[in-house]
């Protein structure tokens, strides 16, 4: 079992609405350096919502959000609240990399440029150095045979492998996957599984947002079990799968293959 350390990301008491609709109602959350928490619940329960609140894609309406220690400095509040040092904000996303369901890679770029891209453009830093860099995460992920080729020429298993490959790339003190096997059959997520196992394995801080159990069992030092925007169950992942107490989620497993 994992020692606790350092959070890399907490969440306190965090509130996020769309108009009227309340999607997180006062969540809190701890990443320690290190572990792979992962979020489950059924569809709207707020899961992706929450990571794209951690991630600063979305601006919630109250509560705190750290980064290593270092609160978010708002401004504004409510539906008018965002993030008040723009410094600050650019520094916090470029350390927290996002794998989306989606791959999102540029369609007129080659896998070996897409994976590039970030570091060069956001980071500033040396082509050379960067393509050493996304060469070596390209091997990481099983498809460094497919830097010149583009996008529209992979399965979408290697193009989410290569999406792993771009977010790692940046070197990020966390990595944030929403639904990465969502988008792809059975046989193409167990491309993708094998690499999040294998991420899992080098003790990478990892917060993971997915519908496959088995996943969230076999990769997770913490599981958090969401319903209704707010946090019904967490606890480590034998103690949720094995002995769950609440009976939502009793009866959110019972409709899942947990194996």
């Amino acid at each position: 079992m994992k020692q606790e350390s350092q959070p890399v990301i907490e969440v306190r008491e965090l509130h996020k609405s769309y108009a009227d609709l309340e999607v997180l109602k006062g969540v809190d959350l701890v990443a320690p350096r290190g572990h792979v928490l992962s979020l489950i619940g059924s569809s709207g329960s707020g899961k992706s919502t929450l990571l794209r609140c951690v991630n600063l894609l979305e601006f919630s309406q109250q509560g705190d959000i750290l980064f290593e220690s270092e609160s978010v400095r708002w401004k504004g509040t409510d539906a008018d609240r965002q993030p008040a040092s723009a410094e600050q904000l650019l520094r916090i996303r470029t350390n927290l990399s996002m794998v989306f369901q989606q791959f999102n890679l540029w369609s007129h770029m080659t896998i070996l440029q897409n994976v590039m891209e970030a570091p060069v453009t956001v980071l500033g830093r040396e082509k050379s150095e960067v393509e050493t860099m996304a060469r070596h995460y390209l091997q990481q992920v099983g498809i460094d045979d497919k830097c010149d080729v583009f996008p529209a020429q992979l399965s979408g298993g290697q193009q989410q492998r290569a999406a792993i490959a771009r977010a790692l790339c940046m070197e990020p003190r966390a990595l944030l996957l929403d639904e990465p096997t969502s988008a792809l059959d059975p046989e193409l997520q167990q491309e993708v599984i094998k690499v999040i196992k294998d991420l899992a394995v080098e003790n990478r801080t990892m917060i993971l947002v997915t519908h496959d159990m088995s996943l969230a069992r076999d990769v997770s030092d913490h599981v958090i079990f969401l319903h209704q925007g707010k946090i019904e169950e967490q606890g480590p992942p034998t103690a949720l799968f094995d002995n769950p107490q609440s009976p939502r989620l009793q009866q959110f497993l019972s409709a899942t293959a947990v194996t």
